[in-house]
């Protein structure tokens, strides 16, 4: 059974399951701030997007532009060009601390849970620092414990996106 924000009762970041959900994107904020790129892929279903879109109001991904939309075999190299030999987006990455808050539930099962979250991501790289902000939209799906949990879906739809955004060098 699926509940909707529009349903009756508002759904609760108290659930349990939402509570697992909220705990992956923690997780996920952490490593990558800790530029532990690996943990992070690992931390995506096979099946999984990830997609930051140009139009904030976007919600077909598949044929307009984007900054980002990676699929598995898409995370698998942007992690590689991070991680190996000389790359400028590995050698000279910012440092980044990330805030992830103000979630949000609009729908909740057994299986998934999709959440909408605020993101600040302040970035530090040559002795100047930049600032990231945007909604994030997460479809979690529920393993059987929650090590098994991974994320399916995030969109990262910045507040700045139709405008010139610098070159990140680290992951939203």
């Amino acid at each position: 059974m699926t509940e909707t924000v529009a349903a009756a009762p508002a759904l609760s970041v108290a659930d349990p399951r939402v509570v697992r959900a909220i705990e992956l994107v923690w997780r996920e904020a952490a490593v990558l701030d800790a530029k532990d790129y690996e943990t992070w892929q690992g931390l995506y279903a096979d099946d999984a997007v990830y997609v930051i879109p140009i139009d904030r109001d976007a919600e077909s991904f598949d044929d307009i532009l984007n900054m980002v939309y990676d699929d598995a075999r898409m995370r698998r190299l942007r992690v590689a060009r991070m991680t190996e030999g000389f790359a400028i987006a590995a050698v000279d990455a910012a440092t980044t601390v990330r805030t992830v808050s103000r979630f949000v539930p609009s729908a909740v099962s057994d299986d998934e849970v999709t959440l909408r979250a605020a993101q600040v991501v302040v970035a530090y790289k040559r002795g100047s620092h930049d600032l990231w902000a945007g909604d994030v939209d997460h479809v979690v799906r529920l393993g059987t414990t929650p090590a098994d949990d991974r994320i399916a879906r995030k969109v990262v739809r910045l507040v700045d996106a139709s405008d010139a955004v610098p070159a990140a060098g680290f992951l939203l």
